[in-house]
């Protein structure tokens, strides 16, 4: 958020349920994004597991607002949240499930939408007492630690992986898109102290993410191609609810799985799919289909992740990709050198000639349907004339899942939709999405 680093927030809990069924109340809207650094935090994204609270019902929205987002690493979208509206910046993550905002009150000195949230000022805002069902730490479905501080209101903290303390009170706000259309009353964190300039938006399947609370049928993105070298970020859309390009969109279906296979290592409430292989260079790789699956253990299980920026494989896909790399560009490898911890197939010298060199990469999934890399955005810069495929291991997150990252996601419009349990795929010049 605040600096330059690939690493989306992991901390993985255990659900046996799903999404619950959205027929109802649907939102479509779109919405200004912009895209800014994660902060250098972690390696594990917040995943909230909790049960979603009783609110009221929401009138459907039914017209669009659509303006744009700048996307160099994170996709960050400028929301109004409270009565009356205060824009506030958050990480649009299909990763984590409880939406945060920062709140406390605001400084003399920050201009929105770069201001934190203020409780004050908002008729709407509510605090969790200790009491509530959400407040108690013995809820099954509920795994983020919770106490009672000394206002006896619910009280939550974490830490991320660098050590990085996130906390603040359990609440609920209304989104307040205009006069007549608002949300019910979500539940969010209000984070006093997270470290970060900006929160997040929960979007993944859990019952307390944003879209389950708000019942949005679908939702979409469009992540524009990002050039270091012009220094100029681009743009691309996002919507909540119908996009008038999904006509255009193939779809795959979301995977689903038994609770017995919601092991320690399977994540119920990603968007998981089924990816089938991958090529390089028109080449398929000999992998195992069922590396992309996950295993009795969980393991091999396959994401879409928008709060991830690179895409990540377990060792049994990452190995293959490597020995094909090395055959074809082995000998211009910078050996020795790994970027993040992660990224160990960099180059100096000339991208493009090694690029084109191995070639169009593609992930192939169900239905004959692909996501194709074009050569030339095999490669991302990293810095000081280092360029790495973008891709790494999933053991260096310490993980055990295949994470398709927001950097293979560019010019391509990605719907889920959750109505219709599938996730869809359009390609786009997504700098005129917006």
């Amino acid at each position: 958020m605040a600096s330059s680093t690939f690493l989306s927030l992991l901390l993985f809990a255990l659900l046996t349920t799903f999404h619950p069924s959205l027929q109802q109340n649907t939102l479509q809207r779109s919405f200004p994004l912009t895209s800014a650094p994660l902060s250098d935090t972690s390696a594990f994204k917040a995943r909230y597991i909790s049960s979603l609270a009783a609110g009221s019902s929401s009138a459907p929205f039914g017209y669009n607002y659509h303006s744009s987002f700048k996307y160099s690493m994170a996709l960050i979208v400028s929301l109004p949240i409270g009565t009356p509206p205060q824009t506030q910046k958050m990480v649009v993550d299909t990763g984590s499930q409880l939406s945060w905002i920062q709140c406390h009150r605001k400084s003399p000195r920050q201009q929105p939408p770069q201001a934190p949230f203020d409780p004050s000022l908002s008729s709407s805002f509510s605090v969790l007492p200790c009491n509530h069902p959400l407040c108690k730490p013995r809820i099954p479905d509920f795994t983020l630690p919770t106490t009672c501080d000394q206002k006896r209101l619910c009280h939550y903290s974490y830490f991320y992986a660098d050590g990085t303390l996130a906390e603040g009170n359990l609440v609920r706000e209304k989104f307040t898109f205009s006069n007549s259309q608002t949300t019910p009353p979500l539940i969010l964190g209000c984070a006093t102290d997270s470290g970060e300039a900006e929160g997040i938006l929960g979007m993944n399947l859990g019952r307390l993410s944003f879209i389950s609370q708000a019942r949005v049928p679908k939702f979409s993105y469009c992540v524009p191609q990002r050039v270091r070298r012009d220094m100029v970020s681009p743009t691309g859309g996002f919507y909540l609810g119908h996009n008038p390009n999904s006509n255009t969109f193939k779809y795959i279906k979301l995977l689903t799985f038994p609770k017995s296979q919601q092991t320690p290592n399977f994540d119920p409430l990603a968007y998981t799919v089924g990816l089938a292989g991958i090529k390089i260079g028109g080449k398929k790789l000999n992998i195992s289909a069922a590396v992309f699956r996950p295993d009795t253990t969980g393991s091999g299980q396959t994401m879409i992740d928008s709060g991830t920026q690179y895409t990540f494989l377990v060792d049994a896909a990452y190995a293959r990709m490597r020995e094909e790399v090395v055959r074809l560009v082995g000998p211009k490898l910078k050996k020795g050198y790994v970027y993040g911890g992660s990224l160990d197939m960099c180059f100096d010298g000339d991208a493009v000639e090694i690029g084109r060199t191995i070639g169009d990469m593609a992930f192939e999934f169900d239905n004959g349907v692909e996501i194709l890399i074009n050569k030339e955005k095999i490669l991302d810069e990293v810095g000081d004339g280092v360029h790495c495929v973008a891709i790494g291991q999933s053991e260096s997150l310490g993980v055990a899942s295949n994470i398709i990252g927001n950097f293979h996601q560019q010019n391509l419009w990605v719907e889920f939709d959750m109505n219709n349990r599938q996730i869809g795929f359009g390609a786009a010049d997504c700098s005129k999405s917006g």
